[in-house]
């Protein structure tokens, strides 16, 4: 009797656990599917270990990202658990490949690598190779990596997929590189009173001065709609706080009605003392909306949620940031029609608010992965944010890409390196005026729950500019020792710069950040040569090379071709004036030298008319130039009539008179030029 009793105990506690692990995955499921990755991680914990684990509060985390890099994972049990895999895959299999993937989306990638390494060694999920050596990338394990890239690239017959890991290829390669780390950039984290306090502190922001910022923080003390129901140490507020001769002040939170019980978080205000921030439930994580808050007298009044310009139902945009102009909001989404998980947009502000539609920054800012966390440094036109896209190191990597502000176009983005980016997640990057220091947020320490961003500061390298190049002779292509160099500030702020050249035709100047500069370069008995160089938009040290190659002086006269004028008349017409414009250059180009502007007639006509009209014509050239600003004592008009044809009257008589021919030759005879008179002394100018 006692041993019946004992198998009938053991056997409905074994039924008892068994439909408690039934249950235990269907709310593992349930909460996967809400994307509620850490409540998941708790229950199929509890199936692998047999052991009841603490429920764990979701841990505040604003760059909730589409990190998938192949097909959409589905996380529903029949589709993972049906016919064609029911045989040979097990509960645990699942359960474990399950637990990677909320490991990963909830971006603890060291336990995701643990339990991907289960599911890989298993087989029983071949697809999940992609993410187990994505999660290696992003805890450093670059060789391992490389070798499941290596496989995955020769197995793979999927050309977009390929494309992707050939990416996460150059990523480990990228990470290896010596190159890619930046030792002269010093990073520290922020202080544990101020700013990294709470379970997650992110998003700094400058606020009018680089002494004051804003920051989102999930901490005790926050804005709370049922304090009983609710904890501030999950909820995201913003808060700000001012640096003073004694450091930081204590971070204020804003209050209502900016924070509110939902998280508010990664905020900009604009030069006219209007907040956007973006604003986000757990009740809801497939969407988040940017707002707008107008501040007056220190007070803030009630938010607005931006239109459907930014905020599209069932979608995100979030992280907005305001030009310093005030003309532009840059912001992330992942609404339709991008090129894959989050993309940068840009629309336009006025006084009337949003103006047109959002517009994508397009494929060479965006990829099919995620690009979040815009910052646009006004000084150098270079935009900033993070993504997963490029070849980085691992998750989220900070980039940089300058604007051309001619053509609009963005240039290649270009990854920062270490120590400003790591393995883990690195965004929210923004840079002071002067390009000196800055701020990020980064995931790159290990915590609980595996995401907690912290905000950290850093010195950038010195960053310096210089030019250097060599003058040659245009015809043997030899140096010119003791050519001179002009190194002019266009804007006239700074005095000019003489640069000799040295015995092998060599020059050198340091450059000054964000200048335009104007170079010419001049030697006695050549004609000058031009050329500019800028370090607007550069954001590292440059060298930039400039050469210049010299041509004689011509001795013979120098045709001005286009030069047209009335019949019979010294009138200049407006073509003509366009092609005196080019003279104007040159001489503002040659400074130094003084011509005479000659014009000529055809043999038709008296000589005394021809004479006298070909000196009208030089002299009005000569007139237009004084009227540009050409001093008079630099030009020497001269009329030559007749008496110099290039085409002699023997030679025109060989055509048939009014034939094309007999044309072009009295044409060739009216011409005006000019003629280098002489040169003043280079050291005198």
């Amino acid at each position: 009797m006692r041993r019946l009793l004992f198998i009938f105990v053991t056997l409905s506690t074994i039924n008892v656990f068994a439909q408690s692990k039934h249950l235990w995955l269907k709310y593992a499921d349930d909460a996967f599917a809400k994307k509620d990755y850490a409540t998941a991680i708790d229950y199929y914990k509890k199936i692998t270990d047999d052991t009841t684990a603490l429920k764990i509060m979701v841990l505040p985390y604003e760059v909730q990202l589409v990190n998938l890099k192949t097909k959409d994972f589905q996380p529903d049990t029949t589709k993972r658990l049906g016919k064609e895999r029911k045989a040979k895959i097990s509960k645990l299999d699942y359960v474990n490949h399950q637990l990677a993937h909320s490991y990963r989306l909830n971006f603890d990638y060291q336990n995701a690598v643990v339990h991907f390494k289960k599911v890989v060694d298993n087989g029983s999920y071949p697809e999940d190779m992609n993410y187990y050596a994505l999660a290696l990338l992003q805890t450093k394990n670059y060789d391992t990596a490389l070798f499941i890239y290596d496989i995955l690239m020769e197995s793979e017959k999927n050309d977009s997929l390929k494309k992707i890991f050939q990416k996460n290829l150059s990523s480990c390669y990228f990470a290896l590189d010596s190159n890619s780390h930046k030792e002269l950039i010093s990073v520290k984290k922020m202080d544990t009173t101020v700013f990294n306090v709470g379970t997650s502190n992110f998003a700094p922001m400058y606020w009018n001065s680089p002494t004051k910022l804003l920051f989102t923080s999930a901490r005790k003390g926050g804005v709370l709609l049922n304090p009983e129901k609710q904890d501030s140490r999950y909820l995201c507020d913003l808060y700000y706080t001012e640096l003073k001769d004694t450091g930081w002040a204590k971070a204020t939170n804003f209050g209502r009605p900016v924070n509110t019980g939902l998280h508010e978080g990664s905020s900009v205000i604009s030069s006219d003392d209007i907040m956007f921030y973006t604003r986000w439930s757990d009740a809801n994580r497939n969407e988040s909306f940017i707002y707008m808050a107008k501040m007056k007298d220190g007070y803030f009044y009630e938010s607005y949620k931006l239109t459907e310009t930014v905020n599209k139902p069932g979608y995100k945009a979030m992280q907005p940031y305001v030009s310093f102009d005030g003309t532009k909001l840059f912001f992330s989404s992942n609404r339709p029609g991008g090129h894959g998980g989050f993309d940068l947009y840009v629309c336009n502000i006025d006084e009337k608010g949003l103006t047109g539609e959002a517009r994508n920054l397009g494929p060479v800012i965006n990829t099919s992965g995620d690009e979040v966390t815009p910052f646009f440094h006004t000084i150098s036109n270079t935009l900033f944010f993070s993504s997963n896209g490029h070849v980085g190191m691992g998750g989220l990597d900070v980039f940089k890409s300058s604007l051309n502000t001619d053509d609009s176009v963005y240039a290649k983005p270009k990854n920062l390196g270490n120590p400003i980016n790591s393995s883990k997640d690195d965004a929210y990057f923004i840079l002071d005026r002067t390009q000196a220091k800055g701020y990020f947020s980064s995931d790159r320490e290990d915590c609980p729950g595996g995401n907690c961003y912290d905000i950290y500061e850093f010195e950038n390298e010195p960053i310096l500019f210089d030019i250097t190049g060599t003058v040659y002779d245009y015809d043997n292509l030899e140096p010119i020792a003791g050519a001179l160099v002009t190194l002019k500030d266009v804007t006239g702020e700074e005095e000019p710069q003489f640069l000799i050249t040295n015995d092998k035709g060599v020059y050198f100047s340091t450059l000054k950040v964000d200048k335009q500069y104007f170079l010419k370069a001049q030697k006695k008995g050549y004609q000058a040569s031009s050329a500019s160089a800028t370090t607007k938009g550069l954001t590292e040290t440059t060298h930039i090379v400039q050469d210049f190659t010299l041509t004689l002086i011509p001795q013979e006269d120098v045709v001005i071709e286009g030069i047209e004028y009335d019949f019979n008349k010294a009138t200049l017409r407006p073509k003509s004036m366009e092609v005196l414009d080019k003279i104007y250059d040159y001489l503002v180009l040659n400074d130094n030298f003084s011509i005479e502007i000659n014009s000529h007639t055809d043999t038709r006509g008296s000589d005394k008319l021809n004479q006298k009209l070909s000196q009208a014509r030089a002299q009005s050239c000569v007139t237009y130039l004084i009227s540009k600003g050409i001093k008079k004592e630099r030009l020497l008009p001269t009329g030559y009539g007749e008496s110099k044809p290039l085409v002699s009257d023997e030679e025109i008589a060989k055509f048939t008179p009014k034939s094309e021919e007999w044309e072009a030759a009295h044409q060739k005879n009216r011409r005006t030029a000019f003629k280098v008179l002489k040169e003043e002394d280079l050291r005198k100018k």
